[in-house]
């Protein structure tokens, strides 16, 4: 490989166990999950770590590229410790979520694709989560959906987040 090691072994060892649910010229359709395991340990995707997952893949940047500003949990710019990313969709909107969405945005001093001046926070909208009927739904680090988020559910994750 021409390119300087961009992910560690371990990140590149996750990719290759990817890689292998696919036929050999295939590869490419590891693209996701390679561009998961990158963005788990880097914190985010910048176009260095695409370039690297792009040629590791075989696959042509731009591809990668398509790929990684396609998807909201993908982030192309560095985000806050905790990412936040609330579904707004109309049907967690009818059950609240519009208005939690205001309130972490009040809480938070933040709009959506911002990112609190201490680097703790991050507010991002989210598209449908498949969670409808546990609106309002919060995503938390692309990993963890919190389910039912009242105002006191809301401000409680705030605080304890800031704590971590």
């Amino acid at each position: 490989m021409n390119a300087p090691m961009i992910l560690s072994p371990e990140a590149l060892l996750k990719i290759d166990k990817a890689i292998a649910k696919y036929p050999p010229d295939q590869r490419q359709s590891a693209v996701m999950a390679a561009l998961t395991v990158a963005q788990d340990e880097k914190g985010w995707l910048s176009t260095e770590t695409l370039d690297f997952v792009a040629q590791y893949l075989g696959m042509p940047p731009i591809a990668v590229y398509e790929v990684a500003s396609f998807y909201t949990m993908y982030d192309l710019k560095p985000v806050g410790r905790h990412k936040l990313t609330i579904c707004t969709n109309l049907p967690c909107a009818l059950q609240g979520a519009s208005a939690a969405a205001e309130r972490l945005k009040r809480k938070l001093g933040i709009g959506f694709n911002e990112t609190t001046a201490d680097g703790c926070f991050t507010l991002k909208e989210g598209e449908c989560m498949g969670a409808c009927g546990d609106a309002p739904v919060v995503l938390h680090n692309n990993k963890k959906m919190l389910s039912w988020m009242t105002p006191e559910k809301l401000d409680q994750l705030i605080d304890e987040l800031k704590n971590k």
